[in-house]
């Protein structure tokens, strides 16, 4: 039980922070630097912020990945023989490695627009007028990919809940029952 309960805390703790994490950062931390006086401050401030949260970010995907695997070899007999619990577990790790390479993409694009911050901006993803086209598609692929992140993160989260009620005893008998 113990393995489980790691497993499984290190699985749902890294989905929060990762969807907690993006979806504040969208609001949160692109709203305030938007604010800022100096539009040439806009992108730098938040690049600057992504970029501490970078590190934190790459220790809940990889934390997220263990647990993930830690309950899939915990759960191994549900996953081959329960009904549902196999094409839940493809599904959601397909979502999630989908999410991972999103996210990371996202901070590629994030560090484009920190290098371009000298051309100062509406906004963390607005361009302001005058910008150059560089700037202006990825800020344009940000301003989209910020909503999106949190969107993948909260159904891996959704689909480990799904996952969660699939364990219940009546669910389990029900589900061997099927297959």
């Amino acid at each position: 039980m113990a393995g489980n309960l790691f497993s499984r805390s290190l699985h749902d703790l890294s989905a929060a922070a990762w969807f907690g994490g993006s979806l504040m950062g969208a609001v949160g931390l692109n709203g305030a630097a938007a604010a800022a006086k100096d539009p040439k401050e806009r992108t730098r401030l938040s690049t600057l912020g992504w970029g501490k949260w970078s590190p934190v970010q790459s220790a809940a995907f990889g934390a997220h990945a263990v647990g993930g695997l830690g309950l899939i070899l915990a759960n191994k007999g549900r996953v081959a023989g329960q009904d549902g619990v196999t094409s839940n577990t493809v599904i959601k790790s397909i979502v999630t490695i989908a999410g991972m390479g999103v996210t990371l993409y996202s901070g590629m694009l994030g560090a484009k627009v920190g290098k371009l911050a000298d051309q100062g901006s509406e906004g963390a993803t607005e361009p302001k007028p005058g910008a150059s086209e560089e700037l202006k598609n990825a800020q344009k692929q940000l301003k989209t990919l910020q909503w999106v992140i949190p969107v993948i993160s909260g159904a891996v989260i959704v689909m480990g809940a799904h996952q969660g009620e699939m364990q219940r005893p009546t669910n389990v008998s029900k589900g061997f029952l099927r297959s």
